[in-house]
């Protein structure tokens, strides 16, 4: 059974920074889009930012354009999200996900949360002021 399996959440400050990793399993994704999605408490998931399958083409949500960065290694089957200047409303669970017929990060990002094939379990990650 194909696996995304997300790892580097934490507490954090203020203006602080994490990395969050997505490691796939059981199958390559390496010739689809990746995207990061959130779950805040009270609130519908939401899109994060995501990447094409060969990593030239990235999209953001708008509340984390200039903080956050999204990249893949393919030969490592790995999508990683690099948060910076972090705030208390980006506390929220975050999770990777995928799609098997979708390789570009614009697609992904339009792509209803409730429709998507693969998904992780999810990694915490809490800002304190």
């Amino acid at each position: 059974q194909t696996q995304l399996v997300e790892s580097g959440g934490g507490l954090v400050q203020v203006g602080g920074s994490l990395r969050l990793s997505c490691a796939a399993s059981e199958r390559t994704f390496s010739d689809i889009a990746m995207g990061w999605f959130r779950q805040a408490p009270g609130k519908e998931r939401e899109f994060v930012a995501a990447i094409s399958w060969s990593g030239d083409k990235t999209r953001y949500a708008d509340s984390v354009k200039g903080r956050f960065t999204i990249s893949r290694d393919n030969a490592k089957n790995t999508v990683y999200l690099h948060m910076n200047s972090l705030k208390p409303e980006d506390t929220a669970v975050y999770y990777c996900a995928a799609d098997a017929w979708i390789t570009t990060a614009q697609a992904l990002g339009e792509m209803p949360v409730n429709e998507l094939d693969y998904w992780g379990q999810g990694t915490q990650v809490t800002v304190s002021p």
